[in-house]
């Protein structure tokens, strides 16, 4: 029996995951929750929602499916289409996501949460953490800021994407994100 606190790990792909999941297992029993109503179109939502959902039988771990309620997100972010990446639209989407996150692992009884967000050199890091750290007091729980880009952990996450043949998309997920 595993007598580590479990953590729910919210994850944006297979890609992303991948990595955050192996350096979480040191200390947690991770339960991986696939929680991304930004994702744009829906047959992208599916190829990344399969690919995490085959990763994680491949590889035994929990996992938890949200429901794909892209409308929901749409009118969450609304008024913030046209700004840039890095911008308040993704400010905004990882607030609702991380929300999502911590409004489950409450659910499930889980009291601490992280997101495979940060691993992006993408993505500020800072920005997650203070969505992350608002989503926790939201619902009483705690929140682990952890930046899993240091210490080459993009590079180490590409690195078991690449053995495992992951799919890799080309944008971050929204339509709004998507090279024109």
């Amino acid at each position: 029996m595993n007598d580590k606190p479990k953590i729910l790990l919210h994850a944006c792909c297979a890609v992303c995951m991948a990595y955050p999941f192996e350096l979480l297992k040191e200390n947690y029993n991770p339960v991986v929750f696939f929680s991304n109503p930004n994702i744009y179109p829906e047959e992208e939502y599916l190829r990344r929602r399969d690919e995490l959902i085959k990763y994680c039988e491949q590889e035994d771990y929990a996992y938890i499916i949200d429901d794909y309620e892209q409308d929901k997100w749409t009118e969450y972010i609304k008024g913030l289409e046209k700004e840039p990446e890095k911008g308040h639209r993704c400010n905004k989407c990882f607030e609702y996501r991380l929300n999502r996150t911590a409004q489950k692992a409450k659910e499930k009884s889980i009291n601490t949460f992280t997101t495979t967000l940060t691993v992006s050199p993408h993505k500020v890091s800072k920005n997650i953490f203070a969505a992350g750290e608002q989503a926790a007091k939201n619902y009483g729980l705690i929140f682990l800021a952890q930046d899993f880009k240091k210490h080459n952990g993009f590079l180490k996450t590409m690195e078991i994407a690449k053995l495992n043949n992951f799919y890799r998309q080309q944008y971050c997920g929204c339509e709004f994100s998507i090279k024109k």
